[in-house]
């Protein structure tokens, strides 16, 4: 994967996707009970290169935002995760409107509840027209989730358009499956997301999809052979492998395949973790694996360095991380030496 690390680009990674409006209700209370709410910004992409970001590489977001209070305090929350707002796009229309969704935070044995809000917002309604061409010479990378692939049939177009303009362009595709049955039925997903797989240099996908939507069978290390040779132009595969103990006690750890080496990358899983907060925590990963490639040019650092953005992220309210590179070598160095400081200081 060290290909492109000493491409010349002003960004290293560009996303595609919705930002939405996240409302909890405080502490573990209930959202049926609650009368009080914390609001933050989040979103699949939006996590991904925040993550990158505040481990200390250039990153920006291409989204489409109302014009109004609500749409203000989502450009805040970006630029100041360190993210470029270059390519937002603001809605002016009557119509103009943020997706939300309020999420209630699980204690055994009541597991966490999504509610989502988010038809007919203002991103349903995005163009690429809308944005300044020079933008697909710009990056390294182009990320973007079957999250935003499932949202509209309209969005689904542009967006395999604008891959195919980012790849044409130089850029490798980053792409997270990220499957959502709530949003598309698995025929739709499957349909789609193998007329891009063509175009995907880096995937993200999870032992249940490989299974389920696309039938394959096996062990994870020969299901990630077969859909490299599938594929030849997959570079490498990434599945991260979650066991929920209770909503606050998680087991993480991922495997990743090097497609053209035909080798595995994969470490000791990080055992016990404390879980604040889990959404977002893929999205952690993802992050931590494209700074790994990015920064390192190898599987091993990628794996890593995911591993441990998505298990600091468990432990962080809200849909994005909080941690930048010192934390997360602090984490790595713990987890490998078997051993952490009670406290930074």
């Amino acid at each position: 994967m060290a290909n492109f690390i000493n491409v010349d680009k002003e960004f290293n990674v560009i996303g595609l996707g919705e930002v939405m409006l996240r409302l909890s209700p405080v502490g573990k209370e209930r959202i049926s009970q609650s009368e009080t709410f914390e609001k933050k910004a989040g979103g699949s992409e939006l996590n991904v290169v925040a993550g990158i970001s505040q481990l200390g590489l250039r990153t920006g977001i291409i989204t489409k935002l109302p014009d109004n209070e609500i749409g203000k305090f989502i450009k805040n929350k970006i630029r100041y995760s360190g993210i470029s707002d270059d390519y937002i796009v603001y809605d002016s229309s009557k119509s103009k409107r943020l997706g939300v969704y309020y999420y209630e935070s699980g204690a055994y044995p009541r597991v966490p509840t999504v509610v989502y809000d988010r038809a007919n917002s203002s991103f349903v309604n995005f163009n690429a027209s809308e944005l300044d061409e020079k933008v697909y010479e710009k990056t390294k990378v182009f990320h973007i989730s079957g999250i935003t692939l499932a949202l509209s049939e309209h969005i689904r177009n542009e967006a395999v358009e604008m891959i195919k303009r980012f790849k044409k362009a130089g850029a490798l595709i980053s792409f997270d499956v990220n499957y959502r049955a709530t949003l598309w039925d698995e025929d739709t997903a499957r349909t789609t997301i193998t007329s891009i797989l063509p175009y995907v240099d880096i995937l993200f996908i999870s032992e249940e999809t490989l299974r389920r939507m696309f039938k394959k069978t096996g062990t994870l290390k020969e299901i990630h052979a077969g859909f490299g040779e599938e594929y030849p132009n997959l570079q490498v595969i990434f599945s991260t492998m979650r066991e929920a103990t209770s909503p606050t006690r998680h087991t993480f750890t991922s495997l990743a395949y090097d497609c053209k080496d035909k080798s595995f990358s994969s470490e000791e899983a990080y055992r016990d973790i404390e879980v604040v907060d889990r959404i977002g925590s893929g999205d952690a990963y993802v992050a931590g694996a494209l700074f790994g490639l990015l920064k390192f040019g190898k599987n091993d650092d990628a794996v890593r360095f995911g591993n441990a953005m998505a298990a600091l992220k468990n432990t962080i309210p809200g849909d994005m991380t909080a941690c930048d590179y010192n934390d997360i070598v602090r984490v790595i160095d713990a987890h490998t030496k078997g051993q952490a400081s009670e406290m930074v200081r």
